[in-house]
């Protein structure tokens, strides 16, 4: 089992700022891939931004130029520097990873509690 735990949410104004950091425990043998979702207030979980063990990122369209994802892969932590917030930018925003146990297990995921973020003045 892998456990993650988010931190770093809050309140903060439009045109702020926020460092969201995630850190995986657990029985861990091999991490791939980190990221992040998020969850708005009545809308479905979207992607924002995922990193693999190779540093490989990809983003929702919606944040490109706004959030920065990175790794310490050392650390099994993953963040998300978001600038530039925006009112619509308010959501809980859930940690992601997958997982094996050993090289031919089978492929796990992992989702945290959620971390929420409100961009308002």
């Amino acid at each position: 089992q892998v456990q993650l735990v988010e931190s770093g949410g809050g309140l903060v104004q439009p045109g702020g700022s926020l460092r969201l950091s995630c850190v995986a425990s657990g029985n861990i043998f091999r991490i791939y891939t980190m990221g992040w979702y998020r969850q708005a207030p009545g809308k479905q979980r979207e992607l924002v931004a995922l990193i693999t063990s190779d540093s490989s990122i990809s983003y929702t369209d919606s944040v490109k130029g706004q959030f920065t994802i990175s790794r310490d892969n050392a650390k099994n932590t993953v963040y998300l520097q978001k600038n530039s917030l925006k009112p619509e930018d308010t959501a809980v925003y859930y940690c992601y990873c997958n997982h094996k146990r050993w090289v031919k297990a089978t492929m796990r995921h992992y989702w945290g509690q959620g971390t929420q973020v409100i961009v308002s003045s």
